[in-house]
């Protein structure tokens, strides 16, 4: 149901799609989309989040718009792409099914953040976003851990030549690409180094959403579920 970072040491987990009650193409453990009946979203979070100890009522979710914007979580939904909090309490949720969930945590000064990481939300840094808004509620980038949850490889993720140049054209280096196939894992390491993470604080899960474990959107045509990326003080 939840598979966890070793770098992190908040309350934290990356869900799979076992162990919930949608049927198919939903099956199992859908936490969010529109398809879905709302009455299974809402048994399966349930379920999902007591296995980590959490109430539904402390969690802070988006409406994600594939964008930057970073929003300071208190419990409910909101628009934007990124969630952070130095309250405990909260717990930040980001959905994803070939997007990838970045969870952060500063254990010394008790600061997290969770980024809904798409090929847009990437271009624009979104990872260097979060960075910013958890330093200014008091994190240290040195201290800042991040974890890269599962998203789509980049050997299943061919894209348009103009997007590749898009990524050119913001000086990606030549290792986020290979043809017309993206690295997101790549870009996104990139944005984190060069916002002062340490290399060695920043864990990849390297899991493809395309394995049967997870949903993917690109592999099911857009008729499927969304996993979540959970982070909690």
């Amino acid at each position: 149901m939840w598979l966890h970072a070793p770098n992190i040491s908040a309350t934290h987990g990356f869900s799979t799609r076992s162990g919930g009650v949608s049927p198919a193409p939903f099956d199992s453990m859908n936490l969010a989309g529109h398809d879905d009946d709302p009455n299974n979203i809402e048994k399966n979070r349930a379920l999902a989040l007591a296995a980590i100890n959490i109430n539904p009522s402390q969690i802070a979710n988006l409406k994600q718009i594939h964008g930057c914007d970073v929003v300071k979580a208190k419990p409910g939904t909101f628009s934007g792409d990124a969630l952070v909090s130095n309250e405990k309490g909260i717990a930040l949720a980001v959905a994803a099914a070939d997007c990838y969930p970045l969870l952060f945590h500063d254990e010394k000064n008790h600061v997290i953040g969770a980024a809904h990481a798409g090929w847009r939300g990437t271009l624009a840094r979104i990872a260097e976003k979060t960075i910013l808004q958890m330093v200014a509620l008091g994190a240290e980038a040195k201290y800042i851990h991040m974890a890269i949850g599962p998203g789509i490889s980049q050997q299943n993720f061919e894209v348009g030549e103009e997007v590749i140049q898009l990524f050119r054209d913001a000086k990606f280096p030549e290792k986020c690409f290979d043809g017309r196939h993206l690295d997101l894992i790549q870009v996104n390491k990139t944005v984190a180094i060069q916002s002062h993470l340490l290399p060695q604080n920043i864990w990849t899960m390297n899991r493809c959403t395309y394995e049967k474990d997870f949903f993917s959107y690109r592999r099911d045509n857009g008729k499927t579920g969304r996993m979540w990326g959970v982070i909690s003080l």
